[in-house]
């Protein structure tokens, strides 16, 4: 079939017909309901939803079609060319207002959404208590007739077992929203309709509580519900707020677009907004996960650590911060830590300092904070946890494919027929995203997963590549083997736009599948299933997530992607390519804004000599050509000798927590405490925050406007809903205080710390990307795409099109052979410890742990092992056992997870009082300088007695599997 040539085929065609007498356009196959609502007319409707299936369950939106002996459904009728419709008809508004007083009549006297409420709080009517059913039925002036109301329902209890959602099946329609949002928008498949007749009804899993079902808590039945049957238990009751902010999910890097609904100077709740990246869908911690900023932990004063109190971190916390600290003013606070930081670069050199800045904050936070780093401190030692999760795939693409970022965005797999997913676990770590990869499966598209451990999105994969940890490098090699061998590549890709294909084809001679089963454990025939399925795929698309990138052969494995997607030829169109998954809500923004040390902003190199002198005009500063110091590197060289010129003697760490993110954790914190001066910005008192010489209490995200850039090189506006508490500082005014105690002469000027100022100044810096991605234009858009250089460039979703920002415009193919993880298992030490996120934590903890739903649902640290491994130790669930290995150990109780494999032990590193970076292993990949996260060899053993959990005030609660 040719493609399209013309406009008018790339044109949605219309049709036009009769709507109430008048003539209507709708798009071909556009339900009547649709098009009315365009044109102006509201039909009345309560089981339709725009972004779900229509169903045409309830009948409240029929409508009249002439020559039609029955009222049709409009919102799942198409309008065909000359059809005429009526929808106010005596006949269709007498059978809409009978289903909508019907469905009232079954109403509780006391409702839960309370849409029409008053300011007061209380309902404007009887009838104004059951959200959309409440306002439809006032719409069409309805008032329930006793005789109805007499036949009304054993009303069933209510389920309250969940700790974010309350089920009220009194108020329940059966319209089957929230089946279709749990079965076919998150394809979580939880709820369910049972029962016949009388006793039809929703359920969860077999009928179970909702607190004891397999429900992942993402909330989307409760968007979907229209009267309030599911409702969040913050919000039961009034809906009334005092204002509605839109803003953008704090957590990982999908970028979910979202609104806080504010009450009292309160977060009350949180609703998905149809954002380019999540399209009103969220998860348990976008949707839940918000009340961490109203904690009673937070930072609220600036704190100056004692005389004499030293810097140390126990198993369990202080539990009182005024031990350690006692409080100061804002002059006194900022006098010290700059002063001090300044003293120590005068005397010992602008290599003595360096600084940690934060994927968690704006663009313009890391911007602002790279530059007062190298024109302040007047180095280059400035890095974030990009290093710690993604730095070994950022290497491998800016020397392969010559940019950073994502070639495609993630819901682009619903173009691709072959989905290839490796090293990441999305239903947990970017649960949204794993939303459009299952809605890709259900309608064809084969997933593969390659992953040590089987995780949930095997339940939707073609394949599951269940690799023996440590291997990649053999089996994807092996896949580009079968490629090759096979006759499948690309042969004008590689000709045309690809360098170094022989020493590729050369080098992976000796990976045949069959070469390559007994070392990956994947048979040799499925390698070659997969390769083939691959290869010729209309569209073949690559994510994958910290499972590649944590390893001292991290860029080797990110190498090996890109060269399978390019020997196929598989980028560069839709439903294709490249996509690693960033881990935090701004990694991407905080990387493209310089926050890393031998880049500038957009990736120019600092001793590039066109970019330095560039930036030194740019900035008006003289700079350091000399690439600065990585994170685990700066750990190094805070505890070098006094005689080394460049050791590290003071740091400023902006929203960090490296005492608890760095491998090797008795090291990290060893050198954290032998700083001699350590400044803490953070909104709690985390675990680096105790080893401070000065705390200064910094602004939550809901606190601040800004923008972050998401895993989908969408520039994402959010603005402040709340005021930062008692005297806590907005993130940017406290950098500006210290860049003048530093001697610069900064005057950023308007509205939030000169927010919109700053952001212009970084547009300059990065004018390659984002030239087009004006301030007022986000203001109006709240999300745009890069690369865009002018106003009216839409952004370019899918790049290297034509080709690549390589030094030729063809993609490098690097080689790579199989390099052993640095440390592997023997006799002493046989198992291997695999660490990573979960669905419910992010990060270190510090917030997620301290919002009330996220903490209820999975209150305390557990590993999860295979069954087979625990029969032969002796354990049972909820068993506690500890895990040594050769640089320190944790207490944990046990799981099961048949998903991990045998020999292996997964623990999340989210829990302070088992810290799983106690035991991880500080090699580095040489390329990316990336820690070996992923694997190191650890040893069982029964029993323990794990550490106290200190500061959070929970109880311990029973380990189910």
């Amino acid at each position: 079939m040719n493609a399209p040539t013309k406009l008018n085929e790339l044109m949605p065609q219309t049709i036009e017909f009769q709507l109430d007498g008048r003539t209507v356009e709708a798009f071909e196959g556009e339900s009547i309901l649709t098009a009315a609502k365009r044109a102006g007319v509201d039909i009345p409707h309560l089981c339709y939803k725009e972004g779900l299936r229509p169903d045409g369950n309830c009948r409240a939106c029929v409508v009249e079609v002439k020559g039609e002996r029955v009222l049709a459904p409009s919102c799942c009728r198409a309008a065909t060319p000359g059809m005429e419709v009526q929808a106010c008809s005596d006949r269709a508004v007498k059978s809409q207002k009978m289903v909508v007083e019907m469905l009232l009549s079954d109403m509780p006297e006391q409702g839960y959404k309370w849409n029409d409420a008053d300011e007061a709080g209380k309902a404007q009517s009887e009838a104004g208590q059951h959200g959309e059913l409440s306002a439809w039925a006032d719409k069409l002036g309805l008032v329930v007739r006793p005789e109805l109301k007499a036949l009304r329902r054993e009303q069933p209890k209510a389920d309250i077992s969940h700790p974010a959602m309350a089920v009220n099946l009194d108020a329940c329609i059966q319209c089957n929203r929230c089946v279709r949002a749990c079965r076919e928008e998150q394809v979580n498949d939880v709820i369910g309709y049972a029962m016949r007749g009388a006793d039809s009804k929703i359920v969860f899993d077999l009928d179970d509580p909702m607190g004891d079902s397999t429900c992942v808590a993402c909330g989307e039945c409760v968007q979907a519900c229209p009267t309030g049957a599911l409702m969040p238990k913050t919000q039961i009751g009034t809906q009334v707020v005092d204002r509605k902010v839109d803003s953008v999910c704090p957590f990982c890097g999908v970028g979910c677009l979202i609104t806080y609904n504010v009450k009292d100077e309160k977060i009350v709740s949180v609703d998905g907004r149809d954002g380019p990246a999540n399209h009103g869908r969220l998860c348990v911690k976008g949707r839940f996960g918000f009340d961490y900023a109203h904690h009673p932990q937070r930072l609220t004063k600036p704190l100056i650590r004692k005389p004499g109190v030293p810097k140390t971190i126990d198993d369990g916390q202080p539990l009182n911060w005024s031990d350690v600290f006692r409080e100061a003013t804002w002059e006194e606070a900022l006098e010290l830590a700059g002063g001090k930081l300044a003293q120590l670069r005068d005397t010992h050199g602008a290599k003595s300092l360096a600084g940690f800045g934060s994927a968690k904050g704006s663009n313009e936070e890391a911007y602002l904070f790279q530059k007062l780093v190298r024109t302040g401190f007047k180095s280059n030692n400035v890095d974030h946890c990009t290093r710690l999760c993604h730095a070994s795939s950022v290497a491998a693409l800016l020397e392969g494919v010559g940019s950073g970022a994502v070639s495609n965005q993630v819901n682009d797999v619903e173009n691709a027929d072959l989905i290839f997913i490796i090293g990441s676990n999305p239903t947990a770590n970017h649960p949204v995203a794993a939303t459009w990869m299952k809605n890709a499966a259900k309608r064809g598209a084969k997933i593969v997963l390659a992953d040590p451990r089987r995780t949930d999105i095997s339940k939707h994969a073609w394949r599951t590549l269940q690799f023996k940890a440590d291997t990649d490098v053999a089996m994807l090699n092996a896949l580009i083997h079968a490629v090759i061998d096979e006759g499948l590549v690309d042969e004008a890709f590689i000709r045309e736009r690809a360098s170094n294909f022989e020493a590729l084809k050369e080098n992976v001679k000796g990976y045949s599948p069959e070469a390559m089963a007994p070392i990956c454990g994947i048979p040799a025939q499925t390698l070659r299933e997969v390769a083939r399925a691959f290869a010729t795929a209309k569209g073949a698309m690559i994510l994958w997530g910290m499972g590649i990138s944590q390893h001292v052969h991290g860029t080797d494995n990110s190498r090996c992607l890109i060269a399978l997607v390019s020997v196929t030829g598989q980028i560069g169109k839709p439903g294709s390519g490249l996509h690693p998954l960033r881990g935090q809500n701004n990694v991407q923004g905080a990387s493209d804004a310089g926050l890393i040390p031998m880049m500038f902003p957009n990736y120019q190199r600092v001793d590039n000599p066109g970019a330095h002198a560039w930036f030194e005009k740019f900035w008006g500063q003289p700079l350091d050509a000399t690439p600065g110091y990585t994170v685990v590197e700066i750990m190094h060289k805070a505890l070098a000798e006094d005689s080394d010129p460049h050791k590290i003697r003071g740091m400023y760490v902006m929203g960090e927590n490296p005492a608890m993110s760095d491998p090797d954790l008795n090291h990290a914190r060893h050198a954290l405490g032998a700083l001699e001066h350590l400044v803490v910005q953070d909104i709690f008192m985390t675990e680096t925050a105790w080893l401070a010489d000065v705390v200064l209490p910094a602004s939550a995200w809901p606190e601040k406007t800004g923008t972050v850039s998401n895993t989908d090189r969408m520039v994402q506006l959010g603005k402040r809903a709340l005021q930062p508490p008692g005297d806590a500082k907005p993130d940017l005014w406290i950098i500006q205080q210290l860049a003048q105690r530093l001697g610069l002469a900064w005057n950023y000027q308007g509205e939030e710390c000169g927010v919109a100022e700053v952001y212009d100044e970084m547009r300059q810096a990065m004018h390659a990307a984002i030239s087009g991605i004006t301030w007022d234009r986000l203001q109006r858009e709240s999300s745009v795409t890069y690369p865009c250089l002018s106003a009216d460039d839409p952004g370019q979703p899918i790049v290297f099109v034509e080709d690549f920002p390589t030094t030729d415009g063809r993609v490098k193919l690097v080689p790579a052979d199989i390099i052993p993880a640095a440390e592997r298992p023997d006799v002493e030490y046989p198992f291997v410890l695999i660490t990573g996120r979960q669905l419910e934590h992010w990060h270190t903890g510090s917030m997620t742990r301290r919002a009330t739903v996220l903490d209820a649902l999975e209150p305390i640290a557990t590993a999860s092992m295979n069954q087979a491994d625990l029969d032969k130790l002796g354990l049972a669930p909820g068993d506690v056992l500890t895990i040594q290995s050769r640089r320190g150990e944790v207490a944990i109780h046990v799981r099961r997870d048949d998903g991990t494999p045998q020999g292996a032990v997964f623990v999340p590193f989210a829990y302070y009082e088992a810290a799983a970076n106690l035991m991880t292993n500080a090699a580095l990949d040489p390329f990316g300088k990336i820690p070996e996260f992923k694997y190191c060899a650890v040893r069982l053993t029964r029993g323990g007695t794990p550490a106290a959990v200190a500061g959070y005030s929970r109880e311990v609660q029973e380990i189910t599997t």
